[in-house]
């Protein structure tokens, strides 16, 4: 029997009970609605005996309609009445419960064998993190100049004004100044602009020979495409007796030649920078068309990477170094630039949405 022919089947009872006394409705209720037998054939999940139970016990279920009819029947009559009704209203509880935890136990069962699980099958292997790719690109740097002897510094990010501008021959006033952009905590303290101030800091407590690389992050207020107000540098430098330019280009050739590739061609271009003098951007051969021109080098075949340059001897002065007697370079490079050109991408925001699909490629 399907739940609703049950239902309809106990509604009609009540119908029909109300047209006959109430002795001749339990007569007739125990012989047509046998609740042992209905109740398991009706239900077949635990949602479904809700409903019966509605039909039998609720405010206007058949229990209840023939309770409410007990004054009705003569008073010598009614222990009697009472005594019938209630072994009726007995069977239709043990019956509801026996089929109520069937169900339960029969559900219980199926959950636990759909459930179930085979400890003999082969386990899934977690998803493996792995370092983002600017963390790459940084190892790989400083790894290829600790190849050429560097050691690796590293200094704070919120920095001096001193160390960040005034001991890089940039005093209060040098219009070299506006070229960064720079976070104020205030007066006198920055967020770094640069890793240029961990090469003061290192060789005001280092003699020379000095040979260090310090990756790191820096701040300006700038943010596009190509630009965010924090990104990453490497600052490199070497001090010595009779250091020249032609070091500087030995050391950055031999890099780029390791990163790009063996036979990258590279030029130096003349620029200006308040702590290097003679100063030089370095551009290499473009990694996107060969040389050949595109949007990305803008037609020319070159794309910039870094600067360089000699270090200026008022940066020597300011650090007790004495300027007649040592010579030094220094370089600087953004490690989302190289990472840009060693990979292709054309937006650097990319590296901060924490895509994982554009991650995973790496």
């Amino acid at each position: 029997m399907e739940l609703k022919d049950f239902i309809e089947r106990i509604k009609a009872e009540k119908e029909a009970l109300e047209k006959v006394s109430l002795e001749d409705a339990l007569s007739e209720v125990k012989a047509r609605l046998r609740a042992d037998e209905l109740i398991g054939k009706a239900a077949k999940k635990a949602d479904d005996l809700k409903a019966i139970e509605v039909e039998l016990f609720g405010k206007k279920g058949l229990v209840s309609l023939l309770r409410k009819r007990i004054p009705e029947v003569a008073e010598e009559n009614r222990k009697a009445v009472g005594r019938a009704l209630n072994e009726l209203a007995e069977i239709y509880t043990r019956a509801f419960k026996d089929v109520s935890d069937g169900l339960v136990r029969a559900e219980k069962e199926g959950r636990l064998a759909s459930e179930k699980i085979d400890v003999t099958m082969p386990g899934r292997r977690p998803a493996l993190g792995h370092a983002h790719p600017l963390a790459t690109i940084t190892k790989e740097v400083v790894a290829i100049f600790e190849g050429m002897g560097f050691s690796v510094a590293e200094g704070p990010e919120v920095e001096l004004d001193y160390y960040n501008f005034e001991t890089l021959n940039m005093p209060k006033d040098h219009p070299a100044r506006d070229m960064q952009d720079t976070f104020y905590v205030s007066d006198e303290v920055v967020l770094r602009t640069h890793t240029s101030p961990v090469q003061i800091r290192v060789m005001k407590s280092r003699k020379p020979p000095v040979q260090v690389v310090a990756p790191g992050k820096v701040y300006r207020c700038d943010a596009d495409v190509s630009h965010t107000p924090m990104f990453h540098q490497v600052e490199g430098f070497m001090v010595d007796k009779g250091i020249n330019f032609g070091h500087l280009k030995g050391v950055l050739e031999t890099f780029i030649g390791q990163m790009f590739g063996v036979g990258t061609a590279t030029r130096f271009r003349p620029s200006f920078f308040p702590f290097t003098e003679p100063s030089a951007e370095v551009d290499i051969q473009c990694v996107i068309c060969g040389g050949d021109g595109c949007r990305v080098c803008k037609n020319t075949g070159w794309l910039e990477i870094l600067g360089a340059g000699m270090v200026d001897p008022e940066v020597f002065r300011s650090v007790g170094y004495d300027p007649e007697e040592y010579t030094g370079f220094a370089f600087g490079m953004g490690i989302e630039r190289i990472a840009m050109l060693k990979y292709g991408i054309d937006d650097i925001r990319l590296f901060y949405e924490n895509d994982q699909r554009f991650i995973r490629q790496f």
